[in-house]
């Protein structure tokens, strides 16, 4: 089925591709370097190491794991705030992924 070919291949390129498309919008003069921020947020997946099985390809990251919760979007919305441009660039980053995860699930219920 074509969704089991383009589900990966949207949900990496969103993780690793998106964050220089995104950095280059909004930090033009340092882009690279912004990419890397926003990219590092995937750091977030971290918490996957507390879940049992650490990987289940059918479970749905968002509202499971701990930083992938309405919580954490909220810590990461209010470091929106930080006048600090990587402060803002990894919220950008870990919202990003909650917004591709988001998808991703949407995808696993076709």
């Amino acid at each position: 089925m074509v969704i089991d070919l383009l589900q990966p291949i949207l949900h990496y390129s969103g993780h690793w591709l998106a964050p220089f498309f995104i950095a280059a919008i909004i930090w033009r003069e340092r882009w690279k370097v912004a990419g890397l921020v926003i990219a590092s947020a995937n750091l977030i997946d971290l918490d996957h190491l507390l879940a049992d099985p650490i990987f289940d390809p059918n479970r749905c990251s968002i509202g499971f794991h701990l930083l992938h919760g309405w919580e954490a979007a909220l810590a990461y919305i209010l470091m929106l705030a930080i006048p600090r441009w990587w402060t803002r660039a990894f919220a950008i980053g870990a919202l990003w992924h909650l917004a591709v995860d988001y998808g991703d699930c949407h995808m696993m219920a076709l």
